[in-house]
């Protein structure tokens, strides 16, 4: 595995800087044998006095001897904008493992923005080489003054980090959401497309909105996304409430206990945000007008088989007093029969449900319609045709969104493969 090293050149008092900097390198040297294959990034306080006149970056560089490869110097605004630089510099190359050479007190400081910025999808090693008595011998006495981080330094690692990622531009355009015309305009509803976040991996790339710890978007990302889409959307972060999925058949009625995982969820709570995820499973939006009920449901195959449609409705009608011919249901974007195989004896189970819901049938691998599946159920459970529809792009004649088919929309795990993004659709009653 490829790895990268971080020389912590932060938090030095700004008197004999020069000293301090040099003895820190020296031990780094020392503990290397003058020379390392892998990269190394130093980091240092923007307000030092690395890359000015008096300690220009070349000096410092001159000071790893032996290293087959010069150093990168990070001296950015603040050391949430230097450790941001340093994600993107080795997720562009591909690194996934990381050794930090800081301090006892660097350590604990680190660690705090390694939980915001970084997923467990890399390794973290900390080499405390200079402590609260490694500078004992520099004129000014210890560069440090404990060991551990405040609360309150932690929550400022945490609000300098926030109001960086603020004010990062979006990628790829502007956020667009998908809205229906069959949900009333007492609830307030819609599906997300991929722009118009800061996600910057490929896969993920840009309105990425679920951080799973074996990919790289981390927590601190992903929560900056949602806020910019609550601002288009008119919802805040602590209204939201996202699926906990298992691809099964389990759905949580708010205000009761909350299992640990559940594929559906409904709730009669003004104001309360919830939503479904979906990267080729189907974020599936329920409203009943009449009862003023939500629900959402994230349906794959396997949900599909199991019927997490219908039980998110039957939650409804039980604990809402829902009719069935009242609920309007929208299908989100997900994968289509046109690029969505299964093996064959799964593909018989949504045979069995309508032989229209397969294609090839005879083939190894058939291609199989969830959303036709998930309609027939819906239909079958007692929603009328004309409460179901398939969300589209406005003023396209397109039937079905396929989210493999459409790359500059939408993620897809059919197409991206494991490190992919997560579209959502949410709904709320006003």
């Amino acid at each position: 595995m490829a790895a990268v090293t971080l020389v912590d050149l932060t938090r030095i008092r700004s008197s004999e800087y020069d000293i301090c900097v040099k003895r820190r390198i020296s031990k780094f040297c020392a503990l290397t044998g003058n020379g390392s294959q892998e990269p190394v990034f130093v980091i240092a306080d923007p307000e030092s006095s690395v890359g000015t006149d008096r300690f220009p970056r070349s000096s410092v560089l001159e000071m790893f001897i032996g290293f087959s490869n010069s150093p990168q110097v990070l001296c950015k605004s603040s050391l949430s904008a230097s450790l941001y630089s340093f994600k993107q510099a080795i997720d562009k190359e591909d690194i996934s493992s990381v050794k930090i050479v800081t301090s006892s007190h660097g350590r604990a400081l680190f660690q705090v923005y390694q939980e915001l910025l970084f997923t467990s999808a890399y390794r973290f090693e900390y080499s405390v080489i200079y402590d609260s008595v490694s500078c004992d011998s520099c004129p000014l006495g210890p560069c440090t003054h404990t060991d551990i981080i405040s609360t309150q330094q932690a929550a400022d690692a945490r609000h300098e980090l926030c109001a960086f990622l603020q004010r990062l531009p979006a990628v790829k355009g502007d956020i667009t959401l998908l809205r229906s015309s069959v949900i009333s305009d007492c609830f307030g509803h819609g599906f997300t497309t991929r722009a118009g976040g800061i996600s910057y991996i490929s896969t993920l790339s840009s309105l990425n909105l679920f951080c799973n710890p074996r990919r790289k978007d981390p927590r601190a990302v992903v929560s900056e996304n949602l806020r910019r889409l609550g601002l288009q959307a008119g919802f805040t972060p602590p209204q939201f409430n996202l699926i906990k999925c298992n691809h099964a058949s389990d759905v949580w009625v708010m205000g009761k206990p909350a299992p640990d995982s559940y594929d559906g969820m409904v709730t009669d709570q003004v104001g309360v945000v919830i939503a479904a995820p979906g990267a080729d499973c189907m974020p599936l939006l329920f409203t009943d007008p009449v009862r003023k009920v939500t629900g959402v449901a994230h349906a794959g195959w396997k949900g599909t088989l199991m019927g997490i449609a219908m039980a998110t409705v039957k939650a409804m009608v039980s604990e809402f007093g829902s009719s069935p011919a009242d609920v309007v249901c929208v299908i989100g974007p997900s994968v289509g029969p046109c690029c969505f195989t299964l093996e064959e004896d799964s593909a018989r189970e949504f045979h069995a449900i309508h032989p229209d819901c397969v294609r090839n049938m005879d083939s190894s691998t058939p291609y199989v319609d969830i959303r036709l599946a998930t309609r027939i159920l819906l239909e079958r459970g007692g929603i009328k045709p004309a409460h179901i529809e398939d969300i589209r792009i406005p003023h396209q004649s397109e039937s079905t969104l396929c989210t493999s088919c459409h790359p500059e929309l939408f993620f897809s795990h059919v197409r991206d493969g494991l490190n992919f993004g997560t579209q959502i659709g949410f709904v709320w009653i006003k």
